[in-house]
């Protein structure tokens, strides 16, 4: 039961990564995979976030997996980040290859503990 929570979280999630990347993207222009930077980062955000404050509350096993593993495992793609991080090298961007490698690395795990932070404060103030 609990793969069907994960293939449904992950529907969602990779759904939520196209319309929000390709949105982010669309507006940003396409000369830096700016969609996939922001996706990324939102979702070790979110995943730092939910991860913490879902074993907290206890929730059931199968409302953990569909969240951490369903939607935001389907939500960031680290196989996008590769694939655009070589187009950029192939292109003979270098310098943006770099810069998008440095940015998704440490924005992601900036965001994962700012996520992790803001459980803590959140489970802290409920009654």
């Amino acid at each position: 039961m609990i793969l069907l929570y994960i293939a449904l979280g992950g529907a969602a999630g990779a759904v939520a990564r196209y319309g929000l990347g390709g949105w982010v993207q669309d507006r940003a222009g396409f000369a830096f995979p700016w969609g996939t930077l922001v996706v990324n980062v939102l979702g070790c955000l979110l995943i730092g976030f939910a991860v913490r404050y879902l074993e907290a509350v206890r929730l059931a096993p199968e409302v953990r997996a569909l969240v951490a593993i369903g939607v935001l495992g389907a939500f960031t793609t680290f196989s996008t980040f590769s694939y655009e991080t070589v187009a950029l090298i192939e292109g003979g961007a270098w310098g943006r290859a770099a810069g998008y490698t440095f940015a998704s690395v440490l924005l992601g795990i900036a965001a994962v503990w700012v996520g992790m932070s803001t459980s803590a404060y959140v489970l802290q103030a409920r009654p």
